[in-house]
C-alpha cells in the first residue's frame, strides 16, 4: 500500500474536521440516523456473536454505542476519525493505528467518502481483524448530490466561464467490491440504498449541507467563492432542471454498504473450474 506521504491528497481533512466542529450540537444529522438504523438492522440478520467490536467515523458523538446481532447485544469501542474530543478517542484512517488487532466487528459509517488513500485503508482494518472477523462500512455513493454537481457546473459555466469541482467525487457501487478483494477479504458483499431527500428549494439544501459541516471537502477547491450570483445561478439551474411538478427540488442520495471478512479456512471457498458434477447442458436439458 503507498504510504500516506505518497498518497494523492484529495480531500482536505482538516478542514473537513473544522466545519464539523462548528455544527451545532443540536443539529440532526438525518444521514447519521438512516445509516445508524440500517446498521442495526443489517446487525440483527447476523448469527454471530461479537465480543470485541470497533465503530469509527467523523463526529463519535452520531455512532451507536451498542449493536445487536441475531445472537444478543454488544457494546462498541467508539473512535473519532476527524473530531479530536476529550471524550472520544482519534484515530486517523489513512494511518490506521488502534489498540488491538483481533476485533470481531470493525464498522465504519460515513467517513469512507473523505478517505484519500482508501485501499489503504482497507487493507490496515483487515490487519486489525482477527481471522474470520467482519468489516462492515457504509459511506455516500456516486450518484449522491448529482443533481447539486450538475446545477453548479452550469452555474460557473455562466457566471465564471469556467468548470469548478465544488461537489466531491463520490466511490461508485461497481468499484466497492473489487476494494474489499484488493484489499484481501473474503466473501465480499455490496449493496445500496438510494433515497430522495426533497427541499422547499435548492437554497434550503445548501443551507442543511452547511449546518452539518458538509461544504465542499475536495483539497484543490476553486480559489473563486460560492458569491451570491453563482449561488443563485445554481439554485436557478437545480429548479429548470430538477423541480417537481408543486415546485419542491429533490436531491439523490446514495448509501453504499460493503462487508468482508477477514479470510479464515473454515470459510466457504469458490468451486474450482471445472469440478461440477453436473453438466450446464444436462441441467438445461432437462428443464426443457
Amino acid at each position: 500500500m503507498a504510504s500516506p506521504a505518497l498518497t494523492p491528497q484529495i480531500f482536505d481533512r482538516a478542514r473537513i474536521a473544522h466545519h464539523l466542529s462548528r455544527r451545532p450540537a443540536d443539529t440532526t444529522d438525518f444521514v447519521a440516523e438512516l445509516v445508524r438504523d440500517d446498521l442495526e438492522t443489517r446487525m440483527q440478520a447476523i448469527s454471530r456473536p461479537f465480543g470485541k467490536a470497533l465503530v469509527m467515523g467523523p463526529d463519535a458523538r452520531v455512532l451507536p454505542e451498542t449493536g445487536h446481532s441475531a445472537e444478543g447485544q454488544f457494546g462498541f469501542a467508539r473512535f473519532s476519525t476527524l473530531l479530536d474530543r476529550a471524550d472520544t478517542p482519534l484515530v486517523d484512517p489513512e494511518a490506521l493505528e488502534l489498540p488491538s488487532d483481533d476485533y470481531d466487528l470493525i464498522v465504519s459509517l460515513l467517513d469512507l467518502q473523505v478517505v484519500n488513500d482508501v485501499p489503504g485503508f482497507l487493507a490496515r482494518i483487515r490487519a486489525h481483524l482477527r481471522p474470520d472477523g467482519l468489516f462492515m462500512a457504509a459511506f455516500l455513493g456516486g450518484d449522491s448530490l448529482t443533481e447539486l454537481r450538475q446545477a453548479f457546473l452550469v452555474a460557473d459555466a455562466e457566471v465564471t466561464g469556467g468548470a469548478y469541482a465544488r461537489v466531491a467525487p463520490f466511490i461508485p457501487l461497481k468499484d466497492a467490491g473489487g476494494l474489499l478483494q484488493r484489499a484481501g477479504f473474503a466473501l465480499p458483499v455490496t449493496d445500496i440504498e438510494t433515497h430522495r431527500v426533497r427541499y422547499r428549494d435548492a437554497l434550503r439544501l445548501m443551507r442543511e449541507l452547511k449546518e452539518l459541516g458538509a461544504q465542499n471537502p475536495l483539497k484543490e477547491r476553486p480559489d473563486r467563492l460560492g458569491t451570491r450570483g453563482l449561488v443563485a445561478a445554481a439554485a436557478n439551474a437545480y429548479h429548470e432542471r430538477f423541480a417537481d411538478p408543486d415546485g419542491r427540488i429533490g436531491a439523490t442520495l446514495e448509501i453504499v454498504w460493503i462487508s468482508g471478512w477477514a479470510p479464515h479456512e473454515s470459510q466457504q471457498k469458490p468451486l474450482k473450474p471445472g469440478s461440477a458434477k453436473v453438466r450446464l447442458g444436462e441441467v438445461l436439458g432437462k428443464a426443457s
